[in-house]
């Protein structure tokens, strides 16, 4: 179970962590979050339904990695597929937002709820919901750490030039966690295959 997902009797799944890995895991699930920004909480004394009505923005995120989170629906190609574009992320985006930050804040609290053992490791164990929760959230740290690694589809397919970085490259470690949560990831998928 050291390092990869393993189904659980009960459609969830489990995987032993130990102190370093549930550290960097909890920074990047918070990073995540602060790059997601804060939720739209209705405010004190403001009708809870009017935000069900809310609207979104309109215009695509000029941050990359939260452009590359919340992509153009219908591509950029002319003004008629950019107002639908626009008119999609309007309608969209809050739900998506809340969703992500959702995915997150339960990889966040499932982490703080470990009980660490004499050894300094813990083991995991997800509920089905949660393991969706975790697959959302690795998506999305995968797909941020990759835009900001300028990583490429070519990239993925290959991992080429990412395998071969030396250690010296400043890039290295946020690249050995590219790879990490890439693994995590695929084993959880595994896990919850019938």
């Amino acid at each position: 179970m050291a390092g990869h997902f393993e189904a659980t009797p009960d459609g969830g799944a489990a995987v032993a962590l130990d102190e370093v890995e549930i550290a960097i895991l909890r920074s990047l699930a918070v990073q995540l979050l602060e790059l997601i920004g804060p939720g739209d909480e209705p405010a004190e004394g403001e009708d809870p339904l009017a935000a069900l009505f809310a609207e979104g923005p309109s215009e695509p995120p000029t941050d990359p990695a939260l452009a590359r989170l919340f992509p153009e629906a219908y591509g950029d190609e002319d003004s008629e597929l950019r107002a639908a574009s626009a008119e999609f992320r309007r309608f969209t985006e809050n739900d998506l937002r809340t969703r992500k930050r959702n995915d997150a804040l339960t990889v966040v609290r499932t982490l703080d709820a470990l009980s660490l053992a004499d050894d300094g490791g813990a083991v995991l164990t997800l509920s089905a919901d949660e393991c969706r929760n975790w697959l959302g959230a690795l998506n999305d740290l995968r797909l941020t750490i990759g835009t900001r690694l300028e990583v490429s589809d070519d990239d993925e397919g290959e991992a080429g030039s990412l395998y071969r970085l030396p250690d010296s490259d400043p890039r290295k470690p946020m690249v050995m966690a590219y790879l990490w949560l890439g693994a995590l990831q695929e084993t959880l998928v595994e896990t919850l295959m019938p």
